[in-house]
């Protein structure tokens, strides 16, 4: 143990507990999981809604329904996910975001209508059941949207919301230079 100026004994300091240290490294990626899952959760009931009123209301196919529901639910999503979620990142061009964006989400897309289209015309086609609308939301909104979600979550991540140090070589501006005197 050291002494201090005024000569009385220091306390070592203590090291962070392991909670601690956990919190100082994901604590950022907890906040940005926080505001995904609001962010979703609004976007999931616009897509739900919109789902059954393109069933019931507007006679729709199912997987066209689904499509229908979750393009109108993604540009809800990406409003709150680009200016909320991710607001603390670079921004990169917007229409370069918003392609992207739909690319990925289409991609998350298929993973709804790959379980919606196993639920509905595979299992449906043996037992009748599956082919209700309790049913087809339950692959499509929970199963598949599940699915879609953790996907969706890392990729705007990784390619969409970029962190400052990772920007995309098109937005370099060269250096300009000029002669020291």
């Amino acid at each position: 143990m050291s002494a201090t100026v005024t000569g009385e004994p220091s306390t070592p300091t203590p090291r962070p507990g392991f909670l601690r240290r956990l919190w100082e490294r994901f604590g950022h990626l907890v906040h940005e999981l926080g505001k995904f899952g609001i962010v979703g959760i609004i976007a999931f009931i616009v897509d739900l809604i919109l789902f059954n009123i393109a069933l019931a209301v507007l006679d729709m196919e199912s997987l066209t329904a689904k499509v229908f529901s979750t393009a109108i639910a993604a540009s809800v999503a990406f409003v709150g996910n680009r200016f909320w979620t991710w607001r603390h990142r670079a921004r990169s061009n917007l229409a370069r975001e918003y392609v992207l964006y739909f690319v990925l989400n289409a991609i998350g897309l298929g993973f709804s209508l790959i379980t919606l289209a196993i639920s509905h015309y595979g299992l449906g086609s043996v037992w009748p059941v599956f082919q209700t609308p309790v049913v087809d939301n339950i692959s499509a909104n929970f199963i598949g949207a599940a699915m879609g979600t953790t996907f969706r979550f890392w990729s705007y991540r990784r390619w969409v919301f970029l962190n400052p140090a990772v920007q995309p070589d098109t937005q370099r501006v060269p250096a300009v230079v000029t002669e020291s005197e």
